[in-house]
């Protein structure tokens, strides 16, 4: 087996493995149950995506992906700190859960 066929390989289960987490990470976004739980959920979404881009530009070669990763990360970054100083200033009860009326 040649190298590029075993990293091929590799990132397809590197692939197959971030769309499983993808998919749990999804769900732990609309089931909650507390806004803080929906705030980390939306921060691993973003190191999801960072996984994907940083794969898909191992597979296709091209360096611009990781620039576009940094990026991400930094924009990730800031929305978590928006979200926890949101929480922290008391704009909404972090305990209190989301009803079904509230949902968008």
């Amino acid at each position: 087996m040649s190298g590029a066929a075993f990293l091929n390989i590799c990132a397809t289960f590197a692939l197959g493995v971030l769309t499983i987490s993808f998919l749990l990470v999804v769900v732990r976004v609309l089931k909650g149950p507390s806004l803080p739980d929906r705030i980390l959920a939306l921060d691993m979404l973003v190191a999801v995506a960072i996984g994907f881009i940083a794969v898909l530009g191992l597979r296709s070669g091209v360096t611009l992906y990781v620039d576009v990763a940094i990026a991400l990360g930094l924009v990730g970054f800031l929305a978590t700190v928006a979200f926890a100083r949101f929480v922290m200033s008391g704009g909404v009860d972090a305990n209190e859960e989301v009803s079904e009326e509230d949902r968008p």
